[in-house]
C-alpha cells in the first residue's frame, strides 16, 4: 500500500510540474515550424501544399523586402505580420544577400524616431520578431544566424508590447519568443495572451500553439 501511494504521489507531482511548466504544443521552433492562421488576408507568396516549409521556387527574392514590407502597413495585424515575417525569414534562409537588406531595413525602420521623437511600437515588434524567427532558423542556414546573432529582437518586442500597452497579441508573439529557447518570461506572456485572446479573432485562432 505505502508504494502504490508513493507512485501515485510521484505520478501527481509529475502531472503537476507538467500542468504548471506547460509550453507550446507543437515541436520544433515556433516562430518558423507553425504557420498561423491569418484568415482571408494576404501573406507573401506561398505554397500551401509543403506544409509550413513553403517558400516557392519561382519567387523572386529580390523582392523580399519590398513584399514584407508592403504587407506591413499600420494597419496590419500583429498576428498576420507574424505571419509576414514568418515566410520572409524562411524565404531569408534561401539568400544571404536577401536575409541582410530585409534586416537592415526593418532595423533602420525601428530605429527611425516618430512623432515626439518616439520609436514607432510596430516597426519595433517587427523588427525584434523578424530577428528573433530569423535567429531560430540558424540550424538550417548559417548566414541567418550570423546575421541576427548580434540581435536583441526579444528586447525590441518587450519595448513594443509596453509602448502598446500590453497589447495580447504581442504577449502572444513574446510567449513564443521565450518559450523557444526557454526563458523565466513565458508564463507571464502566456496568461496575458489567454486572458485577452477571446477580444481578437485572429488570436483566439492561434492561441492554442501555446499549448494548454
Amino acid at each position: 500500500m505505502t508504494t502504490q501511494l508513493s507512485r501515485r504521489s510521484a505520478l501527481t507531482i509529475v502531472a503537476f510540474a507538467l500542468l504548471v511548466n506547460a509550453r507550446p504544443a507543437l515541436a520544433g521552433p515556433p516562430l518558423l515550424c507553425h504557420p498561423f492562421d491569418i484568415g482571408t488576408s494576404t501573406s507573401l507568396p506561398w505554397d500551401d501544399s509543403r506544409g509550413w516549409k513553403g517558400m516557392r521556387t519561382d519567387y523572386d527574392l529580390s523582392r523580399l523586402t519590398a513584399d514584407t514590407l508592403a504587407l506591413l502597413t499600420p494597419s496590419t495585424p500583429v498576428i498576420v505580420r507574424m505571419e509576414a515575417l514568418r515566410r520572409a525569414a524562411l524565404y531569408a534562409t534561401l539568400d544571404a544577400s536577401a536575409a541582410r537588406a530585409l534586416t537592415t531595413t526593418l532595423m533602420n525602420r525601428a530605429k527611425a524616431a516618430g512623432p515626439g521623437g518616439k520609436t514607432d511600437t510596430l516597426a519595433l515588434f517587427d523588427a525584434g520578431y523578424f530577428a528573433e524567427t530569423l535567429a531560430q532558423a540558424a540550424p538550417m542556414s548559417p548566414h541567418a544566424g550570423k546575421i541576427a546573432g548580434d540581435i536583441d529582437g526579444y528586447a525590441m518586442v518587450r519595448t513594443s508590447l509596453a509602448q502598446s500597452g500590453n497589447d495580447p497579441a504581442i504577449e502572444f508573439a513574446a510567449a513564443l519568443i521565450s518559450a523557444h529557447p526557454a526563458r523565466g518570461t513565458y508564463d507571464e506572456h502566456a496568461r496575458r495572451a489567454r486572458a485577452g485572446a477571446p477580444a481578437d479573432t485572429l488570436l483566439a485562432k492561434n492561441i492554442g500553439q501555446l499549448g494548454k
